[in-house]
């Protein structure tokens, strides 16, 4: 049985145009999440990227990766990511495929061993999907008639002393091929992959997201951890 990464990257981009292909630290964004696939071997057996543009699909190629051309009525604004996955098992019919590990260009940073972990604990829970998630140490709430009403605390509440409450961060997602054709990245049963690391606080969608991830990628590279 074999394992696939999809990369999906749309070519329309409203807040920061072009996103995917924008060059982040000398290689265009879309390329750290190819890179990151290419160096789990031992876990993917196949890497797509599924894109209805044509500059990202020579991007994708020349950095040696296969492309599925989306259609362009799967390529909206509000269409949901499950529909790109599920379009390439379609396209790919390869039976053997047991696992999709869905990689999104617009998270690049990632901690080298993510991948490794995140599959071991998706073998040993006999899982149908898994996702990554980190915990938040704000205090939330909701402003209802002019009046703040708190979420996951009570005034006066130490930060320390909160309810543990988690985010979906989008580093890595892991999920059985036949949930995909069910529509379903995140089964039921899946399981949240802790992981609380300054790289799960990156997601680039305006271009302060995109400064912020070239912070990152300076400070860590200075410090020989990338």
């Amino acid at each position: 049985m074999k394992n696939i990464a999809i990369i999906p990257a749309r070519g329309g981009s409203k807040r920061l145009p072009n996103k995917n292909i924008l060059f982040l630290d000398g290689i265009p964004l879309i390329a750290h999440s190819i890179f990151f696939a290419q160096k789990n071997k031992a876990y993917i057996d196949e890497i797509y990227v599924s894109t209805d543009d044509e500059q990202i699909k020579e991007i994708a190629i020349n950095f040696g990766v296969k492309v599925i051309d989306r259609p362009i009525e799967i390529a909206g604004d509000f269409e949901p990511t499950v529909s790109a996955l599920k379009h390439c098992l379609e396209i790919i019919k390869d039976t053997s495929i047991e696992n999709v590990v869905l990689i999104q260009p617009t998270n690049p940073l990632r901690p080298e061993k993510l991948l490794e972990e995140a599959f071991q604990l998706y073998n040993s829970n006999l899982c149908d999907s898994l996702f990554t998630v980190t915990r938040n140490h704000q205090k939330f709430g909701k402003i209802i008639n002019n009046k703040f009403i708190p979420f996951n605390y009570t005034l006066g509440q130490r930060s320390q002393d909160l309810e543990p409450i988690y985010f979906e961060n989008g580093l890595l997602y892991i999920s059985k091929s036949k949930a995909i054709l069910k529509d379903f990245i995140i089964t039921e049963n899946a399981f949240p992959y802790e992981v609380n690391h300054l790289f799960a606080t990156v997601d680039i969608d305006t271009q302060e997201d995109f400064d912020y991830a070239e912070f990152l990628l300076k400070k860590y590279k200075k410090i020989n951890i990338l």
